[in-house]
Formats: structure tokens, C-alpha cells, sequence
């Protein structure tokens, strides 16, 4: 449901911009539709409202998604319509009272213009760039040069000490059912009252290193350990042991698009900023009192050896005697 604060706040916002076109000398009134295929729904003083306003409005509240269609007959846009007319009828209110001419309003509806043709000169350059065909390409480059791994499915038990653990290696060679010891034996809370299921498919780089060297040969059927782990020694069953499956195209795409998206407007601002003399007359900034200080002798911070967004991060603190979540993917894929 959208609040009265939002309401006043789109007011606010379409009143700026309406001054804003009357400060640029659009004529109003013009019966044209402004683009193919534009209804007009309304009618201000013999001034028209077309169906591209109401829709534009929906939009910029969020009510709608860029290119999503708004049914005229549905209550949304009746709705927005309405707030349409109320926000046309302050701007021409405001003209008649010549707010635009006060110094104040010149410089807001300055800065209003240029956030607006900004916007504008970024979405015909999103627009050029983000084609299906350079979705498709990334998706495909990353593809090849993404690192295929094995995904395995195990279980474990997880005991104190590596007499228990190779008694139960024991019970295990004579016919015992492992789910059944993990449940009775196992130290390890999180996986067993569901038989030492480790948490069906994960891939080594997710695990603490004591998995990894001891499960890196490892094939369906088996049984690896004891090795010592965090909390005690770690029997493994393997069970299965597949190729991971790639990244879907359409579980890639959002993340694409918004790389690429950022990718081009970070190449135009660079290309702005390179031929623009931008000086900045402000002084550094001020020391905050109390703020505590990096002392001068301090050694300078480490260099990461390996550009891997999957660095192994567990030298640093224990690991876990059992897989943390797999790591997602960065939002956005690495530039070329």
C-alpha cells in the first residue's frame, strides 16, 4: 500500500519537473501524441494527458517495471492518473504565481534538468550496449573460463577420539549401518539426527581444508577417515560424485546485465572525467577528534597472492567440522 508521505513526496517530485520542461519552453498542449500509439486520458484547461504520463509516473514510484505494461481500464492506473492531474495542477498553479522565476527555484530546477538529460544520456548508452547478443557473448566467455568441479555427496561421524573413530571403522567393515552409528555415536550435532548427511551435493572449495585433502580421490563407495578434524576425528562415506552443473543462462542473466550496465557507464564517466577539468576546491578532511589513529610504524596491509574470489579463507580461523553454505557467485562477472 503506498503511503501519504510517498504520494506528497511524487507531488513534490513531478511539480519540480513539470517547472522544469515550462523553464525549457515546451509549449503545452500540443494534441500529437508524443509517441506511437498514445492514448490521451484526460484533459487540464484543453491541455492533454497522455497514457505515456500516467505510465512514466508509475515507474518512477516503483508501482511498475521499465517497459511493463498498465492497463488504462485497471484501478492502478486510475489511481496514478489522478495523482498525475493533482501534480499538473500545482505546477501550473506554481507558474501562475511565479515560483520558477525565484532564484532558489531556478537553481533546483537547474539541477532537476540535468539529473534528467544524465539519466536520459545514461539509458541510450545502457540501451546500445546491453543487447541480447553481449548478454548471450559474456554469458558464453564465462562459461569457458569458469573452473568445472566435482560436487559429492557423503556422510560422517564425528567422534572424540581416533580409538572410537577406528572402532567404529571396524563395525563399519563387519556390516554396521552408518546412518545408524552416526545417529548413535556422532558428536556432531548438524548432521547427526540426519544419519552423518554431510547436507546433500557440495564442492570441495567449500570445505575445511581437513575434508579436502582427505576427500580429494575420494570415489563413490568409499570410506575415508579417520582423520582429525575440528571437535575430533571424521569417518566419510562417500556416497555419489558428479560434475557440477554450470550457472543456467537465465539464472545468470540478471547478474549480467547489471555488470554490463555498470561496466558502460563506468567507461563513459571515465571518458567525461579524462576530457573535463574537474577541480575539487575543498580541503582534506578534518581529523575527527577522539578517532582512533593508525600508528606510523604500522606494516602496510597484505597483498592478496591470488585474484581468486574463493580464496581460502580458513588459515586464518578454525573451520568448521562441517560445510558452510556454498559461496555465491560475485554479482557481477569479472570484467574481460
Amino acid at each position: 500500500m503506498k503511503t501519504a508521505t510517498t504520494g506528497v513526496w511524487g507531488v513534490v517530485i513531478a511539480l519540480t519537473v513539470a517547472l522544469t520542461l515550462a523553464a525549457c519552453g515546451r509549449q503545452e498542449g500540443n494534441e500529437k501524441p508524443p509517441q506511437a500509439g498514445d492514448v490521451a486520458v484526460a484533459r487540464i484547461d484543453g491541455k492533454t494527458v497522455w497514457s505515456s504520463d500516467v505510465k512514466r509516473e508509475a515507474v518512477a514510484q516503483g508501482l511498475i517495471s521499465e517497459g511493463e505494461p498498465l492497463d488504462t481500464s485497471s484501478d492502478l492506473f486510475r489511481r496514478v492518473m489522478d495523482e498525475v492531474v493533482d501534480q499538473k495542477l500545482l505546477a501550473a498553479e506554481a507558474l501562475k504565481r511565479k515560483l520558477d522565476r525565484d532564484p532558489v527555484a531556478q537553481r533546483r530546477l537547474a539541477a532537476a534538468r540535468e539529473r534528467i538529460l544524465g539519466d536520459m544520456l545514461v539509458e541510450s548508452v545502457v540501451e546500445k550496449a546491453v543487447t541480447p547478443s553481449a548478454i548471450r557473448d559474456l554469458y558464453q566467455e564465462q562459461l569457458r573460463l569458469s573452473k568445472e568441479s566435482d560436487e559429492i555427496k557423503a556422510r560422517q561421524i564425528v567422534v572424540t577420539s581416533q580409538a572410537e573413530a577406528e572402532q567404529i571403522k571396524k563395525l563399519l567393515a563387519a556390516g554396521a549401518s552408518f546412518e545408524a552409528l552416526a545417529m548413535e555415536r556422532s558428536s556432531d550435532t548438524a548432521t547427526r539426527f540426519s544419519g552423518g548427511d554431510i547436507g546433500g551435493y557440495f564442492t570441495l572449495d567449500v570445505m575445511p581444508e581437513p575434508y579436502v585433502a582427505a576427500l580429494k580421490e575420494a570415489k563413490p563407495g568409499d570410506l575415508i577417515g579417520p582423520f582429525a578434524v575440528e571437535g575430533g576425528w571424521a569417518l566419510v562415506k562417500v556416497e555419489e560424485k558428479r560434475q557440477e552443473a554450470p550457472i543456467t543462462f537465465e539464472a545468470a542473466r540478471p547478474q549480467i546485465v547489471r555488470f554490463l550496465t555498470y561496466d558502460k557507464v563506468r567507461d563513459l564517466l571515465e571518458k567525461l572525467r579524462a576530457t573535463a577539468k574537474v577541480q575539487v576546491l575543498l580541503g582534506k578532511p578534518q581529523d575527527v577528534p577522539g578517532a582512533p589513529r593508525e600508528p606510523a610504524s604500522a606494516p602496510p596491509p597484505p597483498v592478496p597472492t591470488t585474484p581468486a574470489p574463493d580464496a581460502d579463507a580458513t588459515a586464518a580461523t578454525p573451520a568448521p567440522a562441517t560445510p558452510a553454505a556454498k559461496a555465491v557467485p560475485p554479482a557481477t562477472p569479472p570484467k574481460k
